[in-house]
C-alpha cells in the first residue's frame, strides 16, 4: 500500500502560486513564456510594418492577407527557432548566446521568407520587410536579453530541496549545475538548490555538492515552510529504504502545496535523460510511458514519414555521389561505400551503408574502436562528410528496407554491444525501437570513446524510447539540420 501511495504522490502536482503573483516559474511555464512573448513581438513587428504602407490601412478586407502573412511568418519562425535551440532553457539563460541565437534565427526567418515566394504571400514593397526585420530583431533581442538577466536571478527560480545526500543526490546536483554544458550552478535549469535532507548522522551540517545538509526527515516539513521550498526531490534509489516516517513527511509536503517528485522524473524533465545507475530494478523507468494505442499510432505515422523522407534522401544521394566519388579518387583512392554490421531492433544484426570517410583498412591494426573527434584515420573529404553528417546518407537504403528509421538510437557494432551490455544497466532496452540515422543522443552529446560516454548516450536513448513522438522526432530533425549546417560533427 505504501508503494501505491508513493506512486500517486509522485504523480501529483503542487498547488503553486499564481503566475501573476510570482516569477518562480516551472520549466514548462518558462518555455511557454518564451514562445508566447516571441510570437507577440513578431505579431507587433508585422503590424508595425503594415502600418507603414498606405495601401494596407486596417480594413476588414485586409484581414485574410494579414493572417496569411502572420501564419507563414510564425511557421517559418518556429521551425528556425528550433534549429537555433531558442527554446532550450539553459541556452536561453545566457545573455550573449541568447541574443546571438535570436538575431541569427530572425535573419534566417527573413531570408527563408524572401527565398520562397511561391509559398509566402507577396510583399508590396521591400521597405515592408526591412521594417519588419528591424523591429522584430530589436524586439526579440531586447526580450531575450531581459529574460536571460531576469530569470536567472535566485528569486525567479524554483527552490529545490533534495532528500538524500548520497551518490544519487550528488549526481543530481552536479547535473543541474552543468545544465547547458556550462558549470555555472543552476543558471539555466530554472532551479536553485537550497540544500539536502539526509538521515545519515555523519552528514549533518556538512556541505555536499556546494549545498548544506539541513537536517534529517524529521525537519522536512518545517524546512519546506521556512525556506519556501517549491519542489522536494527524492534521490533515494531503493524504495525499500524509504521509511514510513519519511513517506508521511512527503505526503504532508504535498498536502501543503509543495511538489514532490523523484530524481529520475526531474532528470528526465530538465536534462532529457534517464539516470540508469539510479533507477535500480524499476523497469517502468526504462520503458515507454505511452499507452498501446498511442505507441501503435505513432509507429504507423513514423513509418509513413520514414518512407517519404528516405525517398527524398535517395534523390539527394544520387546527386551527391558523383562529386564525392571524384573527390575521394583525388584525395584518398579506394571504395566509395563502406559497409559495417550493426545491431538493430530486437538485437538482430544487419549491414549498414555509409560513404567512406576513413582510409581503407582503417581498423586493420587496431580492430574495432570508437570513432572520435579529430580521428587521424579520417580523410580530408571524410572530415567534411562527417561534419555535415552526409556520410550517413546511404542509410536511407536501410530505412527503405525497414531495418532503420530516420530518427532513433544510433545502431552500435556487435563487439561494442556485447561489452556495453555487461557494464551498463538496461543497455539492451535501446533495441526496443528501430535504430535511426540520427537520434536524441546525437544532438545532445558529442562523440565519445569511453564507457562513461556510452552510459550518458544510453540515458538519452532511453529518454527517447520512453517519450518517442512525432514532435520529439521533429525536434531532433531540426537540431540535426543545425549541426549539419554548422558542421559540428566529428
Amino acid at each position: 500500500m505504501a508503494y501505491n501511495l508513493m506512486a500517486g504522490l509522485f504523480a501529483g502536482r503542487s498547488v503553486s502560486s499564481s503566475l501573476f503573483t510570482t516569477l518562480r516559474l516551472r520549466i514548462s511555464e518558462r518555455r511557454l513564456l518564451l514562445i508566447a512573448l516571441d510570437l507577440t513581438i513578431i505579431s507587433f513587428a508585422l503590424w508595425l510594418a503594415l502600418t507603414t504602407q498606405p495601401a494596407l490601412a486596417w480594413r476588414p478586407v485586409m484581414t485574410p492577407l494579414y493572417l496569411r502573412w502572420f501564419v507563414t511568418l510564425v511557421g517559418v519562425w518556429l521551425a528556425v527557432a528550433f534549429i537555433f535551440d531558442l527554446y532550450d532553457l539553459p541556452q536561453a539563460a545566457h545573455p550573449r548566446r541568447a541574443v546571438q541565437s535570436v538575431l541569427g534565427a530572425g535573419l534566417m526567418t527573413v531570408i527563408v521568407y524572401a527565398l520562397i515566394p511561391w509559398l509566402t504571400p507577396p510583399l508590396l514593397s521591400r521597405f515592408l520587410i526591412v521594417v519588419f526585420a528591424a523591429s522584430a530583431l530589436i524586439g526579440l533581442g531586447l526580450w531575450r536579453f531581459t529574460y536571460a538577466r531576469l530569470f536567472t536571478q535566485p528569486w525567479t527560480k524554483q527552490r529545490l530541496l533534495i532528500v538524500g545526500a548520497g551518490r544519487a543526490g550528488v549526481e543530481l546536483a552536479h547535473n543541474l549545475s552543468h545544465a547547458g554544458g556550462v558549470p555555472n550552478p543552476y543558471r539555466g535549469s530554472g532551479y536553485e538548490l537550497v540544500g539536502f535532507v539526509d538521515d545519515n548522522p555523519a552528514l549533518q551540517e556538512q556541505t555536499v555538492a556546494g549545498a548544506p545538509v539541513r537536517g534529517d526527515h524529521t525537519v522536512l516539513t518545517t524546512l519546506v515552510n521556512t525556506l519556501q521550498i517549491d519542489e522536494v526531490v527524492v534521490a533515494i534509489t531503493n524504495r525499500h529504504a524509504i521509511r514510513a516516517e519519511l513517506l508521511e513527511a512527503l505526503v504532508t509536503c504535498a498536502e501543503r502545496g509543495c511538489r514532490v517528485t523523484t530524481m529520475s522524473a526531474l532528470t528526465e524533465r530538465v536534462l532529457g535523460r534517464v539516470p540508469v545507475l539510479y533507477i535500480g530494478h524499476n523497469l517502468e523507468e526504462a520503458f515507454p510511458v505511452q499507452d498501446d494505442v498511442g505507441v501503435r499510432l505513432n509507429a504507423i505515422l513514423k513509418r509513413v514519414i520514414d518512407l517519404a523522407v528516405a525517398l527524398m534522401g535517395l534523390a539527394v544521394l544520387g546527386g551527391l555521389l558523383p562529386w564525392v566519388a571524384l573527390a575521394n579518387r583525388i584525395a584518398s583512392p579506394g571504395p566509395l561505400f563502406y559497409r559495417q554490421v550493426r545491431v538493430g531492433r530486437g538485437g538482430r544484426c544487419f549491414t549498414i551503408y555509409k560513404l567512406r570517410s576513413m582510409t581503407p583498412d582503417a581498423e586493420a591494426a587496431t580492430g574495432a574502436v570508437w570513432a572520435a573527434v579529430g580521428d587521424s584515420r579520417v580523410t580530408p573529404v571524410g572530415r567534411w562528410l562527417r561534419r555535415t553528417r552526409l556520410d550517413e546518407l546511404p542509410q536511407v537504403i536501410n530505412v527503405l528496407r525497414g531495418e532503420m528509421s530516420i530518427i532513433g538510437p544510433r545502431p552500435e557494432r556487435p563487439e561494442f554491444v556485447e561489452r556495453l551490455t555487461r557494464e551498463i544497466p538496461f543497455y539492451r532496452a535501446r533495441h526496443g525501437v528501430r535504430p535511426g540515422l540520427t537520434g536524441w543522443a546525437q544532438v545532445q552529446y558529442e562523440y565519445g570513446r569511453t564507457i562513461e560516454d556510452a552510459r550518458i548516450k544510453l540515458e538519452y536513448d532511453l529518454y527517447y524510447v520512453r517519450h518517442a513522438s512525432l514532435l520529439l522526432d521533429l525536434q531532433i530533425l531540426f537540431r540535426t539540420v543545425a549541426i549539419a549546417l554548422q558542421m559540428k560533427g566529428a
